[in-house]
């Protein structure tokens, strides 16, 4: 059994110093290791936020993790292997200022079993594949507020209060709109809408 010296709850040993209890630092504490008993939770306690920075030898701040009552933010890059929300609660990763970025030499898979999956941004969203295929499959695909286009026909019966069936058509920048059916295309003779974009 090693002898143990130290005060209070403060024990000194071979392998470094002991804290038994709750401890109370009121200077910097700079140690290379922080360890709790086997078995039992590390509990680090501030009536604000607990902040862990990590420098490099220039003393260069290179990484930071602050954890206040929103959650958790980091200065840089996160790696890790799995994020999960307490039970019952949202899962929200945010970048206020700046972009999120998530990636994987092997992929990133984003998935809601048992509700919906929603992404919303303020201005364009980008669905990119340099290599592959986009792949759509539901049993049903809608695209809402398409603009509709129109054009003159000599049947009466084709008015647009009573119109019901459109084509969908697309101008040379990609953009979607729909013409309302005729007996052939009427894409070309609504094309004027491929203008406003």
């Amino acid at each position: 059994m090693a002898k143990e010296d130290g005060m209070g709850n403060l024990r000194v040993t071979k392998k470094g110093i002991r804290l038994e209890g709750i401890s109370e630092f009121l200077l910097p504490l700079y140690v290379k290791e922080i360890h709790s008993r086997k078995d039992s939770p590390l509990v680090l306690q501030s009536d604000r936020n607990v902040t862990v920075n990590a420098r490099n030898h220039m003393g260069q701040l290179t990484g930071q993790l602050t954890i206040g009552t929103e959650g958790a933010v980091f200065g840089h890059s996160v790696e890790t292997p799995h994020i999960r929300a307490e039970p019952s609660q949202d899962l929200r990763l945010e970048s206020p200022t700046r972009s999120l970025i998530m990636e994987a030499p092997r992929g990133v898979q984003v998935s809601a079993a048992a509700g919906d999956f929603k992404a919303t941004c303020r201005k364009e969203l980008h669905l990119q594949s340099t290599e592959g295929e986009i792949f759509l499959n539901a049993e049903t695909i809608r695209l809402g507020n398409l603009p509709t286009g129109s054009f003159s026909s000599s049947s009466p019966s084709s008015s647009s209060s009573r119109q019901t069936v459109y084509e969908l058509c697309v101008c040379p920048s990609g953009k979607l709109y729909l013409s309302p059916a005729g007996v052939g295309s009427t894409c070309q003779s609504s094309s004027n809408i491929c203008l406003w974009s």
